[in-house]
């Protein structure tokens, strides 16, 4: 049961209320950690255009799903690993893909980007920093501007896990997946 209290439309106020419908009109995601956000509509607007920003950058959708399930799962974050295997697979993430970075295995990408976001986001998450060589060769492969996406996907990313973590979020019952 999520421990913050969900806004209903009819519970908001007028900025929250405006808000909550356009970016129903948009197709915005309004659930999950946006529960938490609509608390300051500001910040609910600007998550909501990074995360269509990502969406439209350079990087692949493979790309930065595989990074997007890599960090959810580093932090155990049950809501956003529910919605987030829908992406991967929309995204053309297969599901014994998904299920390796579920079991926490190596997912055995052959793609060097693909392989280079899971190592960025593995070593970003665990060592919080980058090897020298790591570096090297990712900005090698994606160049500075969509190294710099990558890395902006796994720190955001981040801050979807904590925020649902910590009001304790509850997946939709329909969820494709399960965290294992």
């Amino acid at each position: 049961m999520t421990r913050l209290r969900v806004l209903e439309r009819e519970d908001m106020n007028e900025e929250q209320g405006a808000l909550y419908d356009k970016i129903g009109e948009e197709g915005g995601p309004r659930a999950g950690p946006y529960w938490a956000y609509i608390r300051h509509p500001s910040l609910m607007r600007l998550c909501q255009d990074i995360g269509n920003w990502f969406r439209n950058s350079a990087l692949s959708g493979r790309e930065r799903q595989i990074a997007v399930l890599t960090v959810v799962r580093f932090w155990d974050a049950e809501y956003p690993w529910a919605v987030q295997v829908r992406a991967s697979l929309a995204a053309g993430v297969t599901q014994d893909e998904v299920d390796a970075i579920n079991e926490r295995r190596d997912p055995g990408l052959t793609d060097p980007r693909e392989k280079m976001a899971v190592e960025l986001a593995t070593q970003l998450l665990n060592n919080h920093a980058l090897t020298e060589e790591t570096y090297q060769a990712a900005e090698s492969l994606f160049g500075e501007e969509d190294f710099v996406a990558l890395v902006s996907v796994i720190g955001y990313f981040g801050m979807v896990a904590t925020t649902a973590n910590a009001i304790d979020a509850t997946p939709p019952d329909d969820a494709p997946a399960r965290l294992v």
